[in-house]
C-alpha cells in the first residue's frame, strides 16, 4: 500500500486516503495547529501549564504546543505539571519517561502528589471510600491539584491532552446519564463562564483520534509506555470505550460524527446554562473553589474526601 501523495509506503489509511510517515506527520501537526487557531486556544503572552503524565497524549500535546509557539513566533511561555496519584507499578515509570522528555526538550517540570496534598495515595485512599470507585477519587483530586497548582504557578491556561476518543466517550457518557448541564462545559475550551478561581482548560488534540496520537508518538520516537492505568477497567468510561470502539470498527467515522454533532449543539447547551451556573465561592478548609450553595460551611469535594480517608 502506497501513500496517496507520493510513492512511499503508507503507514496509515484514513477516511480521506493513505499516508506515508512524512505526510502523516505533516497532516497530524497541521490538524493540531488548525484546531489551536480556529478555536483560539492559545493567545499571545500566555503562561501555559501543560497537564502531563508521561503518556502518549500528554507528551504529544507538550511537544506540539512548544512547536506551535516556535512556528508562529509566539512569545508565550510554558511549563509541565504532573500529578503523582500514587498508583503502584504504573505512575512511577510514566513519570520517569516524562522527566527524561522534559530534560531533552528543555521544559520545566513540576510534580505534585496526592500523598503530600491529601495524606494518602490513590491506592491507599479509594478502599477507605467504599462507595467511591478509584476513578471517582482520582478525577476529583486530579482536577483539584491541576487547578490549584496552575493558579499557584500563575498559568493563564491549562493545556490537556484529551483526544477525540476521550471526548466522544464523555459526550456519550453524559447523554446516557442525562448530564446535560455538564455537557455544556465540554468542547475544545472547557467551561461556560470564566471565573478567576478556575484556570481555563484547552484541548489541542480535540480532533485527533487515539490511533493517530499513538502512531504519531511511534513515528516521532517518543519514549513512552503504551500501558493503561490498572484501575481503568473499573470505571464506567471503560464500558463506553468498548462500545464506541466496536461501533467505530463496524461503522468508520462514528467517533468523528459524535464530536461534530455535539459541536453543532454546544452553543445551544452553553446558552441554556449561561447564567445558571451555581455560585462559586471558596472552600472553608483549603480556600480553593467550591460550590457554595451545596453545603454550609462551604467544603469542596476534594477536602471532604481528604477528611474521610484521614479520619480512620
Amino acid at each position: 500500500m502506497k501513500c496517496d501523495n507520493c510513492d512511499k509506503a503508507a503507514v496509515i489509511t484514513l477516511q480521506h486516503g493513505s499516508l506515508c510517515k512524512s505526510h502523516f506527520i505533516n497532516y497530524f501537526e497541521s490538524k493540531v495547529f488548525k484546531t489551536i487557531n480556529k478555536f483560539k486556544l492559545i493567545g499571545r503572552d500566555e503562561n501555559l501549564c501543560i497537564a502531563t503524565s508521561g503518556g502518549k497524549d500528554s507528551l504529544t500535546v507538550l511537544y506540539l504546543t512548544k512547536k506551535y509557539l516556535k512556528r508562529y513566533n509566539n512569545n508565550s511561555t510554558l511549563f509541565a505539571l504532573a500529578v503523582d496519584e500514587g498508583i503502584t507499578n504504573y505512575r512511577e515509570q510514566t513519570l520517569l519517561d516524562l522527566k527524561a522528555f522534559c530534560n531533552k526538550h528543555n521544559v520545566t517540570l513540576h510534580v505534585v502528589s496526592n500523598k503530600e496534598e491529601f495524606g494518602k495515595t490513590l491506592d491507599e485512599a479509594y478502599p477507605i471510600l467504599k462507595k467511591k470507585k478509584p476513578c471517582n477519587v482520582c478525577g476529583v483530586w486530579r482536577r483539584y491539584l491541576l487547578n490549584k497548582h496552575a493558579r499557584r504557578l500563575k498559568a493563564s491556561k491549562v493545556v490537556t491532552g484529551h483526544n477525540l476518543d476521550d471526548e466522544a466517550q464523555v459526550v456519550l457518557m453524559n447523554v446516557f446519564k442525562a448530564n446535560t448541564k455538564l455537557a455544556g462545559r465540554l468542547g475544545p475550551i472547557s467551561g461556560i463562564e470564566e471565573n478567576e478561581l478556575f484556570v481555563q482548560r484547552v484541548k489541542p488534540l480535540y480532533f485527533c483520534s487515539e490511533k493517530e496520537v499513538r502512531l504519531y508518538t511511534l513515528l516521532k520516537g517518543f519514549d513512552v509506555q503504551f500501558t493503561e492505568c490498572p484501575y481503568s477497567q473499573e470505571g464506567y468510561r471503560y464500558v463506553i470505550q468498548d462500545l464506541l470502539n466496536a461501533m467505530e470498527n463496524k461503522y468508520k467515522g462514528t467517533k468523528q460524527g459524535i464530536i461534530h454533532s455535539f459541536l453543532d449543539l454546544l452553543p445551544l447547551l452553553q446558552e441554556r446554562e449561561r447564567g445558571r451556573v451555581g455560585e462559586v465561592g471558596k472552600c472553608s478548609l483549603c480556600n480553593e473553589p467550591c460550590q457554595t450553595a451545596s453545603r454550609e460551611p462551604a467544603q469542596c469535594n476534594a477536602c471532604l474526601m481528604k477528611e474521610a480517608v484521614n479520619a480512620i
